[in-house]
């Protein structure tokens, strides 16, 4: 499990299938009203709160995108107090839950080498786009606008050749460094035939 804080009153908890799997727990049984699942949503909140001193009391929304295969990330949010509103108190949440699949895909990778054998493999099966980033001595390829359709075809090969990133696109943004946007794929498979 790791965190990342977004915002000034937004903080983003990446759980992979393996922390899921060692509290007996699935993406499914997010459905189900599941004590095991409480319980893990309360740690998270502890754990949050003492990293990052964040204080969780009142409404907060959360969003959770699920990563095929790889686990969720979960965006909490805990909603401004407006004038002449109360912040609850005696350890009470509202929660807005919304549950949705990623409109991305990110993946890291040690060597240029993987990204290329990667974009030719793409390429073949006519898979294009994406854009590749460098940080901290790694690659990464987002992969967006892509068809729901593609979505088990494209995890299945990024799998292959990296490993799913727990950055968000945010961060490369900001400080990765943009080698080629928005047709990596593209002009990688284009270069190195």
């Amino acid at each position: 499990m790791r965190f990342e804080r977004l915002t000034a009153n937004k903080i983003k908890i990446f759980l992979t299938s393996d922390d899921l799997f060692d509290r007996g727990l699935s993406k499914d049984d997010l459905w189900k009203d599941s004590i095991k699942w409480d319980q893990l949503f309360q740690d998270m909140l502890k754990e949050a709160s003492e990293e990052f001193n964040f204080d969780f009391q009142g409404a907060i929304a959360i969003e959770i995108f699920s990563i095929q295969s790889q686990g969720m990330i979960m965006i909490i949010t805990v909603e401004e107090v407006g004038e002449g509103e109360e912040l609850l108190h005696d350890g009470f949440l509202e929660m807005k839950v919304k549950v949705e699949g990623s409109s991305f895909i990110l993946y890291e990778f040690e060597s240029i080498e993987e990204i290329i054998e990667l974009s030719k493999r793409f390429s073949q099966m006519k898979l294009f786009g994406g854009t590749l980033y460098s940080y901290n001595n790694y690659y990464y390829l987002l992969m967006e606008n892509f068809s729901p359709l593609d979505i088990d075809r494209i995890i299945a090969v990024l799998s292959e050749y990296g490993n799913v990133s727990i950055l968000s696109p945010h961060v490369l943004e900001e400080y990765g460094i943009k080698i080629i946007n928005n047709n990596a794929v593209d002009t990688i498979s284009h270069f190195f035939k």
